[in-house]
């Protein structure tokens, strides 16, 4: 379950903005924020036992990715999703890979807790050398402690957000190849041109109720000479994304997720919708959608996230990567958008959901609309 923050950790994590007596705190309330009060919350008993089509009938498709990666890039810039929010991303000859999940539950726990449906396309032992590993917060579906373990051998440097780093220093990483960032701090990475920088998101963190919001949680903008790509981590929608477009923009690559979301649970997740908006604020960009096709961790059903983005990202003209997983792609160059996950379980293509009820402040505008 992880470490707490002590000794100049401690330290330093107490001495941020964010850090509001004993916790993190958003820069906007998750609640009631976007939430639909209308909306009753889920049981525990509706959590667990799920809905209709929580899981798909049988694996999704998905491609053995080693082949590609030993090809030299056209554009310098690649990525290739990998499952839920784990992504290879090679931008300029570095690879980064972003919150690494190879374990079998999102969970503490070996035999309950959120089971994976979908097993990453590569081995852990297969990936190539890595020059970063980011971790945007502490959930059991972004910090996975088998696969921390086994990455710790690779010597790599982590990049996270304050306070995760006890976790990692817990599980054997060198405590010199932790690097924890506040939002607005960069780390960048010796001999080369590649920094990452922790901006904020909305969301919240811990691994156990006594833990809630003693880490901080970060969206990730990696930047190298020619590319700059924007990582969400988890997050609802916030005014902060125009703040990080003016920043950083204009992105080659924007990663959001939008998948495990549900109207009671106020604005802490964006989904579909809502990351069309997020991505309008942040100004556009080849558009690859995260945190969906490998747990079931809400109602709805496993393909609606990407049945919902599919239909309104083609009826807006937003540049949307769909890769299988494991399939590399160049956001650069041209790609055939199909619904390929329609196949897995004979689904066709789900009504789609009335406009979200959600809005940001009046104060913020909506491009998108």
């Amino acid at each position: 379950m992880g470490q707490r923050a002590q000794g100049l950790r401690l330290e330093r994590l107490r001495a941020s903005p964010r850090w509001v007596g004993d916790s993190f705190r958003n820069l906007h309330p998750i609640s009631p924020g976007l939430r639909d009060p209308h909306v009753p919350m889920p049981t525990l008993r509706e959590f667990l036992r799920g809905g209709e089509r929580r899981v798909p009938r049988a694996p999704l498709p998905a491609m053995d990715p080693l082949a590609q990666w030993a090809k030299p890039l056209r554009s310098g810039l690649r990525v290739t999703w990998l499952g839920h929010s784990t992504v290879l991303l090679e931008i300029d000859g570095r690879r980064v890979l972003t919150d690494p999940v190879w374990g079998p539950r999102a969970s503490p726990l070996r035999l309950a807790g959120p089971k994976r449906f979908q097993p990453v396309p590569v081995p852990l032992r297969r990936l190539p050398d890595l020059d970063l590993v980011l971790i945007s917060h502490d959930h059991y579906d972004h910090l996975d402690y088998p696969t921390i373990r086994a990455l710790r051998k690779r010597k790599v440097p982590f990049i996270t957000s304050l306070g995760v780093g006890a976790h990692l220093e817990a599980w054997g990483v060198d405590a010199g190849c932790i690097h924890e960032l506040d939002w607005w701090e960069s780390f960048h990475l010796p001999g080369t041109e590649l920094t990452v920088t922790a901006a904020p998101s909305q969301h919240f963190s811990g691994r156990s109720f006594r833990t809630r919001n003693t880490t901080l949680w970060s969206s990730l903008v990696v930047r190298s000479a020619r590319h700059t790509v924007f990582f969400s981590g988890d997050t609802g929608l916030t005014a902060e994304y125009e703040a990080i477009r003016r920043r950083f923009g204009p992105f080659d690559l924007v990663m959001l997720e939008v998948g495990a979301f549900h109207p009671s649970w106020g604005d802490m997740h964006l989904g579909p919708e809502n990351a069309l908006k997020a991505h309008a604020l942040l100004g556009g960009g080849p558009f690859l959608p995260i945190h969906w096709g490998t747990f079931s961790l809400a109602m709805h059903a496993w393909d609606q996230p990407a049945e919902v983005l599919f239909e309104r990202a083609s009826r807006g003209g937003v540049p949307l990567l769909m890769p299988q997983l494991g399939q590399p792609v160049e956001p650069s160059q041209p790609m055939a958008l199909a619904p390929w996950w329609r196949a897995v379980d004979g689904a066709q293509a789900l009504p789609l959901p009335a406009e979200a009820s959600g809005t940001l402040p009046a104060s913020v505008p909506l491009p998108l609309d």
